[in-house]
C-alpha cells in the first residue's frame, strides 16, 4: 500500500495507533481468523474485537468475508510505504518538463505487455505491435516484461546556463500477469545514454485500487506503483536519498538539444520482473514522468 502525508491517509495512521489493532494484524499475518477466534486469542470480548476490526477495514488494511456461517478476516496488505513531501532545493533556478507515458520515441519490449488510455485498453494486451498504435499517445499506463521504452525531451537550458542537478520522478512498479505484490524486478535507468543505475521494484500491486485508476479498469490488474525520484547531483546519483550510482552531473552530456531517458528491464537481469509505468489518471499520483533541471 502506498500512502502519503495527507489528511486522506489519516484513517490508516489512526488504525495503526492501537496496541490491540497491532496484535490483530500480527495474528492475521499468520492465518485468516474469525472475530471469535481473534477474541479468544487476545482474551477480549467479541464486541471489542469487532470494533477494532471495523477500524482496520475502513483503512483498507484487512478485509472480512462471509464463509459459511462465519465472518473471516484476512490481511489486504503486507507492506505500507509512506511517501514524505519532497525537500525543496532553493539554491538554483529550475526548469521542468512532463512526459506522458505514451509519448515514448523508441521501444523494444516483450510480453506480457499492454497499454491503456483513461477509457480503454489500446488493442489487444500481450501483443507488442500495439505499442506502435497511433492511440499510444493517449496512453496513461503501460507495462512490459522485458526490454525498454525510451523518451525524448527538449533541453531548455540556454548556452549561459549550467545544469547543477537533474531530478527525474515517476510512478513505477514491476509487471506480473494480473498482479503479485511480491515480484521483484531490476529496472535500469539511463539519461543521454549514461546508465544511472538499477532499482529493484518490490512488486506489482493490486491489494487495493489505485486512488486515480479509472473505474472500468479491472481490479485484478496492476493498480498503482511507487513514486520514485532519481537525483543526479555534483556528488552522485541517488534515488529517494539512497545512493544509486557514482554518476555525477558532470558525467551527463547536457549540451545536446534533446535529452533521452530510457527505462529498461535487461534480458540478463537477476530479477527480470517487468515494468509498469503510471501516468496522469492512473495509480496514486496524478503525474506523468517529470524531469526537473536545477541550474545556475
Amino acid at each position: 500500500m502506498q500512502i502519503d502525508i495527507s489528511y486522506e491517509s489519516l484513517p490508516i495512521f489512526e488504525a495503526l495507533s492501537s496496541k490491540v489493532r497491532i496484535d490483530i494484524i500480527k495474528l492475521l499475518s499468520k492465518d485468516k481468523l474469525s472475530v471469535k477466534e481473534i477474541a479468544d486469542k487476545l482474551h477480549l470480548s467479541s464486541a471489542i474485537v469487532t470494533m477494532h476490526i471495523k477500524k482496520l477495514e475502513e483503512a483498507n488494511i484487512i478485509r472480512t468475508e462471509r464463509v459459511a456461517q462465519r465472518k473471516i478476516s484476512s490481511l489486504r496488505v503486507d507492506e505500507i510505504d509512506i511517501h514524505f513531501p519532497k525537500k525543496i532545493f532553493n539554491a538554483f533556478d529550475t526548469k521542468e518538463t512532463c512526459i506522458p507515458v505514451g509519448h515514448y520515441t523508441n521501444y523494444s519490449i516483450k510480453p506480457t505487455c499492454g497499454l491503456a488510455t483513461l477509457q480503454e485498453f489500446i488493442g489487444k494486451v500481450d501483443e507488442p505491435r500495439y505499442f506502435m498504435d497511433t492511440r499510444r499517445m493517449d496512453a496513461r499506463i503501460l507495462w512490459f516484461t522485458e526490454g525498454f521504452v525510451e523518451y525524448q525531451t527538449p533541453n531548455y537550458l540556454n548556452e549561459d546556463e549550467k545544469a547543477e542537478m537533474i531530478e527525474i520522478s515517476m510512478e513505477i512498479s514491476s509487471e506480473f500477469p494480473f498482479h503479485n505484490n511480491n515480484w521483484p524486478s531490476d529496472i535500469t535507468f539511463y539519461l543521454n545514454d549514461v546508465e544511472l543505475g538499477t532499482w529493484t521494484s518490490p512488486g506489482d500491486f493490486a491489494d487495493i485500487r489505485g486512488k486515480l485508476t479509472p473505474e472500468w479498469y479491472p481490479d485484478n490488474l496492476n493498480q498503482y506503483g511507487i513514486l520514485k525520484t532519481i537525483r543526479i547531483s555534483n556528488h552522485l546519483t541517488n534515488m529517494d536519498g539512497e545512493p544509486l550510482s557514482n554518476i555525477t552531473i558532470e558525467d551527463i552530456p547536457t549540451q545536446s538539444e534533446v535529452w533521452t531517458l530510457r527505462i529498461e528491464v535487461k534480458e540478463d537481469a537477476k530479477n527480470a520482473g517487468g515494468c509498469t509505468l503510471f501516468g496522469k489518471g492512473f495509480g496514486n499520483y496524478d503525474q506523468d514522468i517529470k524531469i526537473k533541471t536545477y541550474y545556475s
